[in-house]
Parts: structure tokens; C-alpha cells; sequence
């Protein structure tokens, strides 16, 4: 059975960056809560045994695929006491190698843990240890020594001590600093030194250049071609295609946008029918052979995709099924001022968008505002304000994990798999 076919998880799952120095996104964490927080407030999330051995955030993993995470990052599983002992690797169907099994204090220095966790190295897992007090480091050492990854309270760590003692027993360990809350807190642990990494709730987008460009996807490009050169070539399967491409909406909408002023585009099909089969061969034979080189998709043209199949998912749970290719844009767009760097209205002025998705993105109103701001509270892994929006808007959980894990697989599935 499919794994997006078990809707018994009732879970709600995200991916949040960890990052360098240089704000590169370097991996990701799956935050997950297998309750309602709203309805359960006393429930602490992560993952979960449930009698079956079942670490559920590996789902997401195997729904997402490390393969389509630009330059292959590393993904962070929560496992606690009872998750530890399961089958891991007969729910992991990405390498060993791309998966960090992050542990907490529940998992204690015995024998029987220690043992395990060498099991689950041996496999070709990555390990990391979270929620340890100074007191735990030396109890903790056999577990430790293990670790490639140790997640730190920066508040109650003074990192040039720590620096030197991680540097001195356990040189192969990088430091990561957790619940990073703002740019200046960010700015001063850099300046101190001594972490390799950060998870902060001020930083959700990448913003370093190398990782904004908005690069083609290579077999959108070869699967367009394909259609546009056929004879009498279908207009809407020629904008489906498009639309599997942030570069390429842009660059259409663009050309639509000089074409036809004053005219609100709903969906990318209403674009490709404005432009017409002649213009748009033409365009697209262009663009094509211009940019058919270009590398592996950046980190903020996967972001925004998985953004815009979200909201697009949502459309029916929000009840505005009529508008999911609208709100597909929206999601596309969310974060074009990062991709042409340019405030977010001046970048939406370079393309032709409806009033609904303007009002949203510039100003955080109008009928597709509650959605977007949804959507940016998900990837948060802000679950109690998410819990608090499903109850008010009566909308299930289940139709929003699973709008979040196809999001992730129609992503994946761009990819012609290896």
C-alpha cells in the first residue's frame, strides 16, 4: 500500500532549514505532531511508537525523496526511546547515508541504547543527539562518540567552552544552535565562532545568491519540446508543463504581461491561450535552447514549487476549489521578490497576476491572505496557531497532511528517478 494512502497518521509534518554561516541551507529537519495542538495542548510532538515500530516522519522523507533536495542534503528523523528499535531501514526508502537519525534525553546512556545506536551507525545512518544538559555530556560519551551532529540550547551553552571541549573529545562532532529566535541573535553567534550549523525561527527562505537563482529544470525543457513541436500541439498541455517551472512562468508571464496590459491571468493555461500557439512555439523554442544547460533546480525553486502544489492542495479543504490554478501562482510567486531581488511589488509588476494573488502577497489581504498565511504558519511548524486555524475553518487534518505530502512527491516525481 502506497504510503500517501495511510491517512490513519492523523499528522501534520514540515521541513525546517538548518544553515551555515553564510545563510546556505545545508539540511533540514522534519518537525512533526501526530495530535491536534489545539485540541490536545499537553501533547509532545515527535516521533512516536505506536506499537508497530513506525517512525512516521520517515513518510515525509520517503514521500519528499533526499534526491530532489539541491546538492543532496541531509535530512534530520526525530526517534525516541521506543522508535529506536524500529525497523528502520524497512521504512527508509532513501540511502541510509542522506538521513540523520536525531535522538533526544529520552534515549539513555544504558547498554542496550548504546548497542543500538552502534546497529543503526553500522547501517550507514547519520546520528544526532539533541536536548542534553552540560551534566549529560560525560554520562553520555559512548552515545555521543557516535554522533556526527549535537543540537545545543544556545542560550544556556557558552560556546567558547564548549568549543574547546567538543574540539577536544569529540573532534569529528559538529555543533548545531537551536531556537535561534532573530537576525541579531544569528548575527552574534556568528561572531562568537565555534557552531557549524543553526535552526532559527526568523529564517524559513534561503537568501544567499547561489541559492535564489531561479534555475530551469532540464526535463520540463525536453518534455516541452517534445510537445510543442508536435503538429497542432494542445495549448493546455503545453502550459502544464510550463507550469513545473518557476523560470519559466516567469518568463511567460512576462511576455504576457508587455502583450497585454490591464489583463488579470489566472491560471499559467489562460497565459499560454493569451499568448497563442505561434508566439508561444516560438518563445518556448527560445527559452529552451537558451537555458537547456542550466544545473539542478536552487533551493528557493524548490521551495516555492512545493509552496505552490500546497496551496494548490489546499484549495478544496479552503473551499476555493475554482481557484487552485490561481492559487497555484500565488504560491509560485510568494517569493518572487527573493528570486529577481526586488521588493515583492516591484517584482510582481514585471508579471501580470490577478488582484487576489497582489493583495495577498504585498499586503496580506483579500480573499487568498487566510491560505497564504496559513501556509507560511505550516512551514513554521507553528502547530498550535495551525490547530487553532483547522478548528475555526473546520478543516481536517488529514486533507492538509496529505495536500503537504503530495505537494512533496509531485516535486519528487519532476525528477526521472536514478
Amino acid at each position: 500500500m502506497s504510503l500517501l494512502c495511510r491517512k490513519e497518521h492523523q499528522m501534520l509534518a514540515t521541513l525546517i532549514p538548518l544553515f551555515d554561516d553564510n545563510m546556505y541551507v545545508c539540511a533540514y529537519s522534519v518537525f512533526a505532531r501526530k495530535e491536534n495542538h489545539f485540541l490536545n495542548p499537553n501533547y509532545e510532538g515527535g516521533a512516536r511508537y505506536d506499537g508497530a515500530g513506525t517512525v512516521h516522519e520517515l513518510e515525509v522523507v520517503s514521500s519528499m525523496g533526499v534526491g530532489t533536495l539541491s546538492g543532496g542534503k541531509e535530512v534530520f528523523v526525530p526517534i525516541n526511546q521506543f522508535s529506536i528499535f524500529a525497523e528502520i531501514s524497512l521504512q527508509c526508502t532513501v540511502p541510509a547515508g542522506k538521513v540523520v537519525l536525531l535522538m533526544d534525553n529520552s534515549i539513555v546512556p544504558t547498554e542496550q541504547y548504546v548497542k543500538r545506536v552502534k546497529e543503526l551507525k553500522s547501517q550507514g545512518y547519520k546520528l544526532a543527539i539533541r536536548k542534553l544538559q552540560i551534566a549529560d555530556f560525560e554520562p553520555y560519551k559512548e552515545i555521543i562518540s557516535q554522533c556526527d551532529y549535537i543540537l545545543l540550547n544556545h542560550t544556556k551553552i557558552e560556546i567558547s567552552k564548549a568549543k574547546v571541549y567538543f574540539g577536544k573529545v569529540y573532534p569529528n562532532v559538529k555543533l548545531v544552535a537551536v531556537n535561534v529566535d532573530s537576525q541579531e541573535e544569528y548575527e552574534e553567534l556568528k561572531k562568537d565562532g565555534g557552531y557549524d550549523l543553526y535552526e532559527g525561527g526568523f529564517f524559513r527562505m534561503p537568501v544567499k545568491e547561489s541559492e535564489t537563482e531561479v534555475s530551469p529544470l532540464k526535463v520540463n525543457y525536453i518534455e516541452l519540446l517534445n510537445v510543442i513541436n508536435a503538429q497542432d500541439f494542445d495549448l493546455q498541455e503545453a502550459a502544464d508543463v510550463i507550469g513545473k517551472d518557476p523560470a519559466l512562468v516567469i518568463s511567460l508571464l512576462e511576455m504576457v504581461n508587455r502583450m497585454a496590459l490591464n489583463s488579470d491571468i489566472t491560471s499559467i493555461r489562460h497565459a499560454a491561450a493569451m499568448l497563442g500557439q505561434k508566439e508561444l512555439k516560438r518563445w518556448i523554442n527560445t527559452a529552451v535552447t537558451k537555458e537547456l544547460c542550466a544545473d539542478k533546480p536552487s533551493e528557493i525553486t524548490r521551495l516555492a514549487m512545493i509552496r505552490a502544489k500546497f496551496a494548490e492542495g489546499l484549495a478544496g479543504p479552503f473551499e476555493m476549489g475554482m481557484a487552485a490554478q490561481e492559487l497555484f501562482i500565488m504560491g509560485l510567486f510568494s517569493a518572487i521578490d527573493i528570486m529577481l531581488d526586488k521588493p515583492m511589488e516591484e517584482a510582481l509588476n514585471m508579471v501580470q497576476v490577478s488582484k487576489n494573488i497582489r493583495d495577498a502577497l504585498i499586503d496580506n489581504k483579500g480573499d487568498f491572505a487566510p491560505l497564504l498565511n496559513f501556509i507560511r504558519r505550516y512551514e513554521d511548524a507553528d502547530w498550535t496557531e495551525v490547530s487553532r486555524l483547522m478548528v475555526i475553518d473546520d478543516i481536517n487534518m488529514d486533507e492538509v497532511y496529505e495536500a503537504y505530502l503530495n505537494a512533496l512527491k509531485w516535486y519528487r516525481d519532476l525528477f526521472p528517478q536514478k
